[in-house]
């Protein structure tokens, strides 16, 4: 399906939640003096305009970003990366998870990212261009089996589709089962909404059963707007970095305890 854009989602909850540990893993991997693979399936644009007529449309980023801006300290990965992009792109500019990664990694380090959608694929170029890295306009789950495993074999993927195609919650169990086959070592990321009608229960139960070991964190929020499904949102990671289990308690807490004040 072509029809999705993340313009009208960008800076809400969920980007906060995905965007903030994501920022947190790829700080903690680039601590080791070794390269890494980045590698994401649905890239989306990169960088968004908050004050694009999509954004303020559904109202996500006034009831997400502008109000957890201040959730994380100075010197948190996520407010880093928060800080320099509006540097360089001026205050009512967000980052999409490529940025994220983009200004994390380091010169040692490589980034390949697919995005299918053709518009959103020439803006995610146009965006990544000063970082460098390969981009891709193919499907998402077929590059990840494709690259996988990476060189450098150390590294991260981030699957992060839209799952408005419903068959997303089924394909996705078997296909990380078969990256992880093929990466043992790779870090996979999901990450998946919480809607009110629950649909992707059977697929983190299918998950679970597959990677005992691996971490699955959610987080909830009040929908945006009314009549909005989206009431939380979901990560699950197969091979958890060490402290990533500390640091989703440190966040559920700060969601917790900052919604309550809003």
């Amino acid at each position: 399906m072509l029809s999705y854009q993340h313009a009208y989602h960008a800076g809400n909850l969920a980007d906060v939640h995905k965007h903030s540990l994501l920022a947190w893993m790829l700080d903690y991997l680039t601590r080791k003096d070794k390269a890494l693979s980045y590698l994401e399936t649905h890239a989306g644009r990169g960088l968004y305009d908050l004050t694009d007529e999509a954004a303020v449309k559904t109202g996500e980023a006034a009831k997400g970003i502008a109000i957890a801006a201040d959730w994380f300290a100075a010197d948190h990965p996520y407010a880093r990366v928060l800080a320099r992009i509006r540097t360089k792109y001026g205050a009512n500019a967000y980052p999409g998870s490529p940025i994220v990664a983009a200004e994390s990694l380091r010169p040692i380090d490589s980034i390949q990212l697919s995005e299918l959608h053709p518009q959103e694929y020439a803006a995610l170029a146009m965006h990544m261009a000063p970082y460098g890295g390969v981009f891709r306009q193919r499907d998402g789950y077929e590059m990840a089996l494709s690259v996988c495993p990476p060189e450098p074999r150390r590294g991260l993927m981030l699957v992060d589709p839209s799952f408005e195609v419903k068959s997303d919650y089924d394909t996705i169990p078997p296909l990380l089962a078969k990256v992880h086959r093929k990466w043992g070592v790779g870090i996979l990321v999901l990450w998946y909404p919480l809607l009110s009608d629950a649909p992707h229960l059977p697929m983190v139960r299918a998950l679970r059963d597959t990677f005992p070991d691996g971490l699955c964190h959610e987080v909830g929020f009040p929908p945006a707007r009314p009549g909005h499904r989206m009431v939380g949102s979901g990560l699950f990671v197969v091979n958890p970095p060490y402290g990533l289990l500390a640091e989703t308690k440190r966040l559920s807490a700060l969601f917790d305890a900052k919604l309550k004040q809003n």
